[in-house]
């Protein structure tokens, strides 16, 4: 067995390059079950948000597959022209990898609350879609095990920050009267309610689009505003800031839809989805200014946040220990059920003679047999796997290698 994943980020891809290897929930559940059915791979995972794309998947150790050549399949797209964007691990490098970015210590915002949830849901995701197996379920489980000890033991100055907090620091240091600004945020969902309730904590006017077609009782940030999604474009000229943060597909605004508003104002416009929910060409328009969120990177750590740093590598540490503690030890399972099985059956042997002379019927004989066998059993288990918990790996190891040439003819 063998744990890899092929990764493409904010570090090395913009965000329209990020775009064309993005998920939605929908193709990303087809994609996993397309990928699963591929000979050699036992369990996939995609992990897909606005700062990165990561596909993970548990494979025989034999399989001569690579996940890029999969994944470019998929997008339909030479692999040759974009490998240079992605980052594949293996084995320990990965694993590391995974526990560090759920501990948020690999967010373009530094511990950020959001990638614990974005984890738990690309797994939820693909148990849902029967694509996963236990290694990927146990490593998956175990990294937001860490994430959740980092996020309650240790404290990161910027730890609650959101990209359109980065955003709104930008604006006040060039002035913008945020207080007093009119700001519209097109998309109601998880990023978008973020930046909606950022805005309002700064005093400014916020109004957030709501969808026509969702049925039931819509919630918005308190304090905020709502318009219909299709009223945006009549609303925009009143407005000083604009963001916008769904999950669509397709642009939320256009230049031509913008440039047909004929603005008499300068308008910030501030997109923060990945694919872009803002066409490119809106830079162009008179009093535009636009901004993605690759505009929002945060600088070197400061002394504080190394000490938080080294703080969260602890936990994360004793994490990953954990986790290899079963996985190295799930390999050696079949060897210790024979191991087991050996013992018992030397037992039966040796008392074997002394139970025939026991005044017992056939059947209490049987019964006692068996009790015996499953009380052997689990004495036999327990002092195995006390061992395992007490000894290092290696010397582990060769205490089940030794356990295993006692019985050995």
């Amino acid at each position: 067995m063998s744990i890899s994943m092929i990764g493409i980020d904010y570090n090395k891809a913009n965000v329209d390059i990020r775009a064309m290897f993005s998920f939605t929930k929908k193709n990303a559940t087809a994609a996993m079950e397309r990928l699963n059915k591929i000979p050699g791979i036992q369990g996939c995972v995609i992990l897909s948000t606005c700062n990165r794309m990561e596909l993970w998947a548990s494979t025989k150790a034999d399989w001569g597959g690579t996940l890029l050549e999969e994944l470019c399949k998929i997008k339909e797209v030479d692999p040759t022209q974009y490998g240079e964007y992605f980052v594949e691990r293996n084995e320990e490098e990965a694993v590391d990898h995974l526990f560090h970015l759920t501990s948020g210590l690999k967010s373009m915002i530094l511990a950020e609350d959001q990638i614990i949830t974005q984890v738990k849901d690309a797994l939820t995701l693909a148990r849902e879609a029967f694509v996963t197996d236990n290694v990927l379920e146990v490593l998956f489980r175990k990294a937001v095990t860490a994430g959740k000890k980092v996020k309650t033991n240790v404290i990161f100055s910027r730890a609650n920050q959101t990209a359109m907090d980065q955003a709104i620091e930008m604006l006040k240091e060039r002035k913008f009267p945020l207080p007093d600004a009119r700001c519209m945020v097109i998309g109601n969902g998880e990023m978008g309610k973020l930046a909606a309730q950022s805005l309002k904590r700064t005093g400014a006017d916020v109004t957030v689009t709501v969808r026509q077609y969702r049925s039931g009782v819509v919630t918005i940030p308190m304090g905020c505003s709502r318009i219909n999604y299709g009223e945006r474009l009549n609303f925009l000229p009143g407005c000083d800031l604009v963001v916008s943060a769904t999950a669509s597909p397709n642009y939320t605004l256009t230049k031509e839809q913008v440039e047909k508003l004929s603005l008499k104002k300068q308008i910030v416009f501030i997109d923060l989805a990945v694919p872009r929910d803002m066409e490119p060409g809106l830079s162009e328009i008179e009093g535009v200014e636009l901004y993605t969120i690759d505009d929002f990177k945060l600088s070197g750590p400061s002394a504080a946040t190394i000490q938080s740093m080294e703080q969260a590598e602890a936990i994360i540490q004793e994490e990953i220990d954990d986790f290899y503690v079963w996985y190295q030890g799930r390999a050696l399972i079949p060897r210790i059920q024979e191991i087991k099985e050996d013992a018992v059956t030397d037992l039966n042997l040796r008392l074997h003679k002394i139970l025939g002379k026991l005044p017992l019927s056939e059947q209490e004989r049987k019964d006692l047999e068996a009790s015996i066998d499953t009380a052997a059993g689990k004495v036999v288990t327990k002092m195995i796997f006390g061992l395992r918990d007490t000894l290092e790996t290696d010397a582990f190891i060769d205490c089940v290698e030794g356990l295993e040439k006692v019985y050995e003819e």
